[in-house]
């Protein structure tokens, strides 16, 4: 329990696949803390546990991608919030394909977007990498599939805790 429980306690924001790849390794980890923080010019912040393998794997990438989660997509949730990458390789068991300097885009997940890193922000536990979008997906016809949020997911055991 924290000072701020009683605030965040009430939030329920949508969840993310962030993937990323660099020297020769792919990653990926399950993300609730992430938003849009500049209209113009756009801007997107996510931030990785600093305990998270991905953390590692994306320190040293040029380009995340952000992929947004919808309710049918829980056992991708599953997979990438509760295996760890330097146990599983999460992505022989899903389809992908190489996005910017390699970042895995998630062919399960069709909302997404691709940012080069423009800094990175501390903050405690976890690290903020400030994205400005390269690649966006392509828009979808009709209205979108209801998001998946925290609240839905917080049974989840992570593959490593934050």
């Amino acid at each position: 329990m924290t000072e701020l429980d009683p605030f965040t306690d009430a939030l329920d924001g949508p969840m993310y696949v962030v993937t990323a790849a660099s020297r020769g390794e792919r990653a990926g980890c399950l993300v609730g803390f992430a938003s849009q923080c500049s209209i113009a010019p756009p801007r997107f912040t996510v931030w990785l546990s600093i305990a998270n393998h991905t953390y590692h794997v994306a320190c040293a990438a040029e380009h995340l991608t952000v992929h947004l989660l919808h309710r049918h997509d829980r056992a991708l949730a599953e997979l990438f919030g509760e295996e760890t990458g330097d146990r599983v390789d999460k992505f022989a068991r899903v389809g992908w394909r190489p996005g910017e300097s390699g970042s895995p885009i998630l062919e399960q997940a069709p909302t997404w977007f691709t940012g080069r890193i423009e800094g990175r922000i501390e903050g405690g536990d976890h690290v903020g990498f400030l994205l400005a979008p390269v690649a966006v997906c392509p828009r979808s016809e009709g209205p979108p599939p209801p998001l998946l949020r925290y609240r839905e997911l917080r049974n989840l055991e992570p593959g490593h805790p934050a």
